[in-house]
C-alpha cells in the first residue's frame, strides 16, 4: 500500500514539474523579441528624425506626381518608414495608434513585410509581430497573404487579427474579400479607380518589396 502511495506521489510530483517547466518555457517564448525590432528601438534619435523627414518629403512628392497626368513611382525604405513611425506618427498623429499599442516598427524583405509592436492589454502583453506577403494581382487590387502572427515566439490564432483587418477596411470604405492560399488567409482589398476633381483616374499598378525597401508605381490618366 505504501509503495502505491509513493508511486502515486512521484507521478503527481512529476506532472507538477512538467507543467511548471512547460509554463516557464511558454513564458520565455512569449517574451522573445525579433532581432530587427530590438535594433529598431535603439536607433539614433537624430537618424530617426532625418529618416522621418525623408519619408514625409517623398510622400509629398508622390502626392504631387499622382496629381499630374502620366506615370508616377516612389520607393520607401524600412529606415524611412520606421523613422516616421518613431517621430511623426507619435508627435503628430497619436490618435492613429490603437490603445495598448506602443512603438510599431517594420522589417521589409523580398516579397515579405513584418510589422512588430509592443502590446500591453489585459489579455495580451509582449511583442506582437505580424508577417504578411503583399502583392498586386491586378491594378487597384492589393492582396495581403497573412503568413503568421506571433507573441514573442508563440504563434497566435489569426481570428482576431483578421477581424481587425476587416473592421479597418470597412472604416476606410474599402472592399475586402477573404480567400485562401495553401491554408493561409489572403485579403483582397480593392477600390474603384480613384478620380480627382479634374476627372483624372489614378491606377496603382505595381507594388514590390525588396531588401529593406518597398516600391510602388502607377499612372494618372484623364478619363
Amino acid at each position: 500500500m505504501r509503495k502505491w502511495i509513493w508511486i502515486a506521489g512521484a507521478i503527481l510530483g512529476l506532472v507538477v514539474v512538467v507543467i511548471a517547466i512547460g509554463g516557464w518555457m511558454l513564458y520565455r517564448a512569449s517574451r522573445q523579441v525579433p532581432e530587427f525590432y530590438r535594433k529598431a528601438l535603439v536607433a539614433d534619435p537624430a537618424a530617426q528624425a532625418k529618416a522621418s523627414n525623408a519619408m514625409l518629403q517623398k510622400t509629398s512628392d508622390l502626392v504631387s506626381d499622382v496629381e499630374r497626368e502620366g506615370r508616377w513611382q516612389a520607393l520607401f525604405t524600412a529606415e524611412e518608414i520606421n523613422g516616421w513611425l518613431a517621430v511623426d506618427l507619435v508627435n503628430n498623429h497619436p490618435g492613429a495608434i490603437p490603445a495598448g499599442v506602443v512603438d510599431p516598427r517594420v522589417a521589409i524583405r523580398p516579397q515579405q513585410l513584418t510589422l512588430a509592436c509592443r502590446i500591453d492589454r489585459d489579455d495580451l502583453s509582449g511583442v506582437l509581430s505580424l508577417t504578411v506577403e503583399p502583392y498586386m494581382p491586378e491594378p487597384n487590387v492589393i492582396a495581403v497573404r497573412v503568413r503568421s502572427v506571433r507573441l514573442g515566439a508563440l504563434p497566435l490564432p489569426l481570428g482576431q487579427i483578421l477581424d481587425s483587418v476587416s473592421d479597418a477596411s470597412r472604416q476606410m470604405h474599402l472592399r475586402l474579400q477573404w480567400q485562401q492560399a495553401e491554408g493561409d488567409p489572403v485579403a483582397l482589398i480593392s477600390t474603384a479607380p480613384p478620380r480627382d476633381q479634374d476627372d483624372r483616374v489614378v491606377r496603382i499598378e505595381s507594388l514590390r518589396l525588396g531588401e529593406g525597401e518597398v516600391y510602388i508605381s502607377g499612372t494618372t490618366q484623364r478619363r
